[in-house]
């Protein structure tokens, strides 16, 4: 049997060898051909990448007959990163494999995100590639012919490169480097140089409108197609990347700051409440569309809890997906326009203590607890929130297996049940002797939403874990009501649900970059077991980030000058958000205090002690 295995294996060498010398010899009988194979490749593997997202060869040449420049831009840069690669490894089959692997599965990656939730793959979500694991949980991957087809055929592409394979000569080598400097200054300018690039992006006619919505940025996918579009978005997003502002100094935030403030504790008498902030994942009303006449009956829960408290309309920084947008300002009462409306914000913060506004908690005798039943290595939770000044964080990981939760845990279509939530929050309410503020972000209510009766009502699926969301709040608030303590309760969807892209009701209700606000615009309610005082809920819309703040009022919390100064820009400026109304100006005074807080070295007033900041920047 061993001589056997050997014979087999020295047969395979001898055929490997054989081969390679065939090669060989290809490179320099085919040499026409192997030009040929060169030069059409970046054409070949743009067509195959656009066609995938088309997903029919039809639609394909309909876009390429309407926006031929756009086409044209695309394989003048397909060609310019071949180049690379041929100047880097110097063989065809090399460059034509890796070209094609990263074409294709970005291509394959970005059919699958606007499958799944409806927005369109922007370079910057490769950030959540370490993720990938949690990400399976949320896609709908589905395997078609044609898309089998197609990676067949750049596949024998591929092989057709390897088998004549085409190469650059060796003496070449000082003109092989010239043409990675030349390509990767080409590149790099095409990114970071709007004198560059600018000039470009008109010649060819790509979309440059600042896309300041969701629906806004798939329209410029529309008209750029996917390639042109990954280019053009990552010159946008390193144009927006933060940067320290120009009038970011100590003296103006004094100025600022400069508020003569009673900060000794009062709370009502002395008693203080418990905080408890739900975030419920994709919770959303979608009674505001009338044509969809959906019943009252999935929103029971919620209009007892708002009939009971105070409800009203906050303007989330986000649609459909980057929960993270939402909590960070629900967590830091800061806008993420401030940050310049990062995808993913917790990513800008400065590795170091954070002024969160649990912070402001403890400092006021409260513990402080994060609840977020899924896995704390998604959006790197568990170790950016660290620094948020929680004296506790309790994650769910199904995949590992591994649970802090101190309650049974039940799920709920794919996820973690929200009754097993509202049980975490009592079982930690009930078990701490000092007041606490919980800031919880939910699970159960995320995509996919093909688990039900029938699974392509995706709505319908929804609206009934909407319901069963409901139905666990009434019990919860009805146990909160025989608690023994005073408790305020915020609930708010952090945003609408991410549903399909092409068949989604999204797309029946004809929704628009130009008429989308509605979806940025969630219902919520505060409710408290005692008599709270809810005077100082503003009447009109604001955005999430001015919760904190609102909250801190109704409890009567001490005041330091910055929420003072908080306080009146929710008077001055109540809705501050590109994504909800890109008409409103830029606040230089909102965007320096959110640079300040979070990335500079927080000037500001702080509820941090000076010695812990001082301690943590020293460790940055």
């Amino acid at each position: 049997m061993t001589d056997l295995i050997k014979t087999k294996f020295n047969n395979f060498l001898d055929f490997t060898k054989k081969y390679n010398q065939k090669r060989e010899k290809n490179s320099e009988k085919f040499k026409a051909l192997n030009i040929i194979l060169m030069v059409i490749f970046p054409i070949f593997i743009v067509c195959m990448a656009e066609i995938n997202q088309f997903k029919h060869v039809g639609n394909f040449l309909e876009f390429a007959a309407e926006r031929p420049s756009v086409l044209a831009f695309n394989f003048i840069a397909a060609g310019l990163v071949y180049l690379l690669l041929l100047a880097i490894f110097r063989k065809g089959w090399i460059a034509t494999s890796i070209h094609s692997f990263v074409y294709m599965a970005l291509s394959i990656t970005e059919l699958f995100k606007f499958g799944t939730n409806g927005n369109h793959l922007i370079l910057s979500d490769m950030k959540l590639f370490k993720s990938v694991k949690s990400l399976k949980s949320f896609a709908y991957i589905k395997i078609t012919p044609n898309l089998i087809i197609y990676c067949l055929i750049v596949m024998a592409f591929c092989w057709l490169v390897f088998h004549f394979n085409p190469k650059l000569p060796r003496r070449n080598g000082i003109k092989r480097a010239a043409t990675v400097a030349v390509c990767s200054v080409i590149s790099i300018c095409m990114i970071v140089f709007p004198s560059f690039y600018t000039p470009v992006y008109n010649f060819f006619k790509l979309d440059t409108t600042a896309a300041s919505n969701a629906f806004l940025l798939n329209e410029k996918f529309d008209n750029n197609s996917f390639l042109a579009f990954l280019v053009e978005t990552a010159s946008e997003s390193f144009e927006n990347r933060l940067v320290e502002p120009d009038n970011y100094s100590e003296e103006y935030i004094d100025k600022l700051t400069d508020a003569n403030v009673d900060t000794s504790e009062n709370f009502n008498g002395g008693k203080k409440p418990n905080v408890i902030v739900i975030m419920s994942e994709s919770y959303a009303d979608f009674r505001v569309f009338d044509e969809l006449g959906i019943s009252d009956s999935y929103y029971e829960g919620f209009d007892k809890a708002c009939a009971e408290g105070k409800s009203g309309i906050a303007i989330t920084p986000t649609y459909a997906s980057y929960t993270v947008r939402s909590e960070f300002e629900l967590l830091f009462g800061l806008p993420v326009r401030g940050l310049n409306t990062p995808n993913m914000p917790q990513r800008e913060l400065a590795d170091r203590e954070q002024p969160a506004f649990a912070q402001y908690y403890k400092s006021w005798g409260y513990k402080t607890a994060y609840v977020h039943p899924f896995q704390g290595s998604f959006y790197s939770r568990t170790r950016v929130y660290s620094d948020f000044g929680f004296d506790k964080m309790i994650f769910h990981d199904d995949i590992e297996g591994v649970t802090d939760f101190t309650v049974p845990v039940d799920h709920y279509g794919t996820y973690v049940d929200d009754n097993t939530i509202f049980n975490q929050l009592l079982e930690l309410v009930n078990t701490t002797d000092e007041p606490m503020y919980i800031h919880t972000t939910t699970m159960q209510n995320h995509q996919p939403y093909d688990q039900g009766e029938d699974p392509t009502d995706e709505i319908g699926n929804y609206l009934q874990w909407v319901q069963h969301t409901n139905e666990g709040l009434t019990a919860f608030l009805e146990q909160l009501k025989k608690l023994d303590e005073p408790t305020l309760v915020f609930f708010v969807g952090d945003h609408f649900p991410s549903l399909r892209g092409e068949t989604s009701v999204y797309n029946q209700l004809n929704i628009t970059g130009q008429n989308c606000s509605t979806l940025y615009e969630q219902k919520y309610f505060f409710w408290s077991n005692y008599d709270a005082d809810f005077s100082s809920v503003p009447e009109n819309k604001f955005s999430f980030f001015y919760v904190p703040y609102i909250i801190a009022d109704i409890i009567d919390a001490p005041h330091d000058a910055f929420i003072e100064n908080m306080d009146e820009n929710l008077k001055t400026v109540p809705v501050y958000s590109t994504d909800y109304n890109d008409g409103t100006p830029d606040n230089e005074e909102l965007d320096v205090l959110t640079y300040d807080r979070v990335v500079g070295e927080v000037m500001s007033p702080c509820p941090i002690p000076e010695e812990i900041l001082e301690a943590s920047k020293g460790e940055d």
